[in-house]
């Protein structure tokens, strides 16, 4: 699996709150809430943001609240993968149960900048930034977790174990 993508940078502390505001938690439907993904934090971020594109955060990205609309709005905005350097723990489970790829590497979150292009490489463990030309080693995702994502979340995963059984 190899994604590319525009990076859009956020802080420290990013809460699901930001993500996707309280305000609009009336649908779980992911295109509309993609409408407002990070407003909270950039206003002009819904209307920006294009397929493939990918966030690169901070510490503690997805504190907050244990809603999963907040990964789903990122997914739904079309955004390949989170990059941070580190997640909550709720927050991260609920990205790979809804099939969004998260990525926790200091280095990368402190050293890439709005507007790089980042290329990701899952199968051999690297992210490269094409715009500074540097290159990342990153862990690999235990294979139960790439399963799941391969699959597009936790319940086509778990309709496909059934259907194979």
């Amino acid at each position: 699996m190899i994604l590319k993508g525009k990076v859009w940078k956020f802080k420290d502390d990013v809460d699901t709150d930001q993500i996707i505001p309280a305000r609009y938690l009336v649908t779980t439907d992911p295109k509309e809430l993609a409408k407002h993904v990070m407003e909270d934090a950039d206003p002009t971020f819904p209307q920006k943001v294009k397929e493939g594109d990918i966030l690169v955060a901070g510490k503690n990205f997805g504190c907050g609240s244990s809603r999963e609309h907040a990964p789903l709005a990122i997914k739904g905005a079309g955004i390949s993968a989170v990059i941070a350097e580190s997640f909550a723990r709720i927050f991260f489970r609920n990205a790979i149960n809804l099939g969004l790829l998260i990525i926790e590497s200091p280095e990368i979150a402190k050293e890439a900048e709005e507007g790089d292009i980042l290329e990701i490489d899952m199968d051999n463990g690297v992210v490269r930034n094409l715009t500074k030309n540097k290159e990342y080693k990153i862990r690999p995702l235990p294979e139960n977790l790439k399963k799941i994502l391969e699959t597009g979340g936790l319940m086509e995963y778990a309709k496909d174990k059934l259907a194979t059984n």
